[in-house]
């Protein structure tokens, strides 16, 4: 990666941090209650140095495979780095994913709950898990339905035996995200859960207003991906 993309990267990444902090306060919160995952997915390990060099330390990905090309080098580097599964995750990845990830943000069925228990009870490592919300119902996207979600946690607690963070939703593209991340901050209050990850480049301030813990952020830090 160039010199001066590195440069705009990290401004990018300053500038980024600062919005997030401004928006906590304005809407009274610490700035500290809002953890920014810089999305690297599609970024090389080169692209991604800069931004851990300038203090970055939780960073998303969406695909297993990508991940354990070049996570492991960079937290050699950087032990105290977090990666996140931000993406869909296959069940039968349960298990890379459970020695890669820090953080999977996309449970959202039984059978991918059913591997995460087993690769947790067998390898002692328990990942932070959010449960994915689809909040607008879309077939194309995954995510449990807001009908079926109470439904859903039960089963990852009692039967599965799992610890639930909290949950993530993405909002229909052309739909205006609050009231998405409204029902997702309802449905999280309803059962007790602290974690929100919501709220991506264009809209993270709106998510940050509505009670977001976690925000993705990848293109206003890393630029538009090719």
């Amino acid at each position: 990666m160039k010199g001066y993309e590195m440069s705009d990267t990290v401004t990018r990444l300053a500038q980024t941090q600062a919005a997030i902090a401004r928006a906590a306060r304005d809407f009274e919160r610490e700035p500290d209650s809002v953890t920014l995952i810089a999305v690297s997915k599609t970024m090389p390990a080169d692209a991604i140095l800069p931004v851990l060099e300038a203090g970055q330390r939780v960073f998303g990905e969406n695909y297993v495979q990508e991940a354990k090309a070049k996570w492991p080098g960079l937290k050699e580097r950087f032990p105290d780095a977090q990666v996140h599964m931000i993406g869909p995750l296959q069940s039968n990845k349960a298990r890379e994913a459970v020695e890669l990830f820090d953080a999977i943000h996309s449970l959202d069925r039984e059978s991918l709950a059913k591997e995460l228990a087993r690769e947790i009870g067998r390898s002692g490592k328990a990942p932070t898990l959010f449960v994915q919300v689809n909040t607008g119902d879309e077939p194309q996207k995954g995510g449990v339905s807001p009908s079926e979600i109470d439904a859903f946690l039960e089963s990852c607690r009692v039967h599965h035996g799992l610890v639930i963070e909290g949950l993530m939703c993405i909002p229909p593209a052309e739909d205006p995200p609050s009231p998405h991340f409204a029902l997702l901050a309802k449905i999280a209050s309803k059962h007790g859960l602290r974690g929100l990850s919501m709220g991506m480049s264009a809209d993270y301030e709106a998510a940050i207003q509505l009670g977001a813990t976690h925000v993705r952020v990848g293109s206003a830090i890393f630029g538009a991906r090719g």
